[in-house]
């Protein structure tokens, strides 16, 4: 490998220098690659030979573009059976945030500084912080496809990542707001009176969201043959996703039985015997359509319900009736004021589950240790529990621990 100046005089009489990296692949071909400054082609040079010397190296003329490379990402994630919404989330990364920023862009010319100019670009864009930490993620995934496909040699953003990972996680603990009792997670009687205010063929499924603590895609896929009236228990075996379709849980964890409180269960005895059954596309012997019990909470056709329905109709309505609401400081029509849900979605049904376990002693029962609150909560792993809902756990008074102890010790 050498580096050589190059010294030319153009049409105009001017002078022009650059600096030529003469070398030879992991392939045996020699490539010659120019820059302007000497710096550019040493740094080019120092990292090429040991890339070479790898065998990672990866010419430009053998790379391809962020485009193309995100063609072959989306493509393997589809082959690869991924769900609906996490290929359609990934896709609208590509074509609406990276490809109309750096598609063109060769990826042996997407470094550091590159990287950091596309994050902002995305600001200047007007992407939100979420979106463009979202984003680079997925860029991260592509370029990960793109060095298994021998496109690149390296993955600039987890070069980034491995850098910020320590001071990301102090900001986060730093500014990441806790959940709170009243704004995050409805009060004890808050709840009581949502209860008081259940009716109709809402009263069963909000029942079971607040005192189960399932996901919202996990109650719209419940089936009669995951309940167990007998044993009072909810087995967790699928769920639907935002499209209506039947996925499995979100891990392996979520995978789990939920015992369930005289309440749930005689609310379900009830809803069974008026609930939708669905049409199974069959006729009987005498020609009848072929019906079935399948979903626990389905719409009309006894077919996936709508998540929105559940929060519009259901459980919003019924905050304003038990007056769980907040004043919007409008009026209506005859001049009364205009009130909405204090909680908008059934996410805080799960909250309070969670806080409703770690606090039983309230209820003159014992506070649920903190792996048995993650396994009901279908977490994947009892740090994710801890981190959210563990300043929920009730601790002592901490001096008056301290002279217990000290008298026991000096005793």
């Amino acid at each position: 490998m050498s580096i050589r100046k190059r010294t030319w005089t153009t049409a105009k009489g001017e002078e022009k220098t650059a600096w030529v990296v003469d070398y030879a692949d992991g392939k045996g071909t020699r490539r010659l690659k120019t820059f302007s400054k000497k710096k550019e082609a040493d740094q080019f040079a120092a990292t090429a030979k040991v890339e070479v010397r790898e065998g990672s190296h990866v010419a430009d003329s053998d790379s391809a573009t962020v485009k193309k490379a995100g063609a072959f990402w989306l493509a393997s994630v589809e082959a690869a059976g991924r769900e609906r919404t996490t290929v359609d989330s990934y896709r609208s990364h590509v074509d609406l945030h990276i490809v109309p920023f750096i598609g063109d862009l060769k990826l042996t010319a997407l470094n550091i500084a590159a990287a950091r100019s596309f994050e902002d670009q995305m600001r200047a864009g007007g992407r939100s912080p979420a979106m463009i930490r979202k984003v680079m993620v997925s860029l991260g995934s592509l370029l990960a496809d793109a060095q298994e496909r021998g496109l690149t040699a390296r993955n600039v953003i987890r070069d980034i990542r491995g850098r910020r990972k320590g001071v990301d996680r102090r900001q986060e603990k730093r500014h990441k707001g806790r959940l709170k009792v009243g704004t995050d997670i409805p009060t004890r009687d808050e709840v009581k009176a949502i209860v008081g205010a259940l009716a109709g063929r809402w009263r069963p499924l909000l029942l079971t969201a607040i005192f189960t603590g399932l996901r919202a895609s996990e109650v719209r896929g419940l089936r009669w043959i995951d309940v167990d009236l007998e044993r009072r228990e909810v087995h967790v075996y699928q769920r639907a996703d935002r499209f209506n379709r039947i996925a499995n849980p979100k891990s392996i964890s979520g995978e789990r039985t939920v015992p369930a409180p005289p309440i749930v269960i005689n609310a379900l005895r009830e809803w069974k015997l008026i609930c939708p059954k669905r049409d199974t596309g069959k006729v009987d012997a005498d020609g009848k359509a072929i019906v079935v019990l399948d979903l626990v909470f389905p719409n009309g056709q006894g077919k996936v319900e709508q998540l929105n329905n559940i929060v519009r109709r259901g459980l919003q309505p019924t905050e304003v009736r038990a007056g769980v609401s907040v004043d919007t400081g409008k009026l209506d029509a005859e001049g009364e004021p205009i009130l909405e849900a204090k909680y908008k979605g059934l996410h805080a049904l799960r909250h309070f589950y969670a806080s409703w376990c770690i606090n039983r002693q309230e209820d003159g029962g014992l506070g649920l240790p903190l792996k048995v609150v993650q396994e009901r909560m279908g977490h994947s792993s009892v740090t994710m529990t801890a981190d959210v809902y563990g300043h929920l756990f009730p601790r002592g008074d901490d001096a008056d621990e301290l002279a217990r102890a000290e008298s026991a010790l000096l005793a």
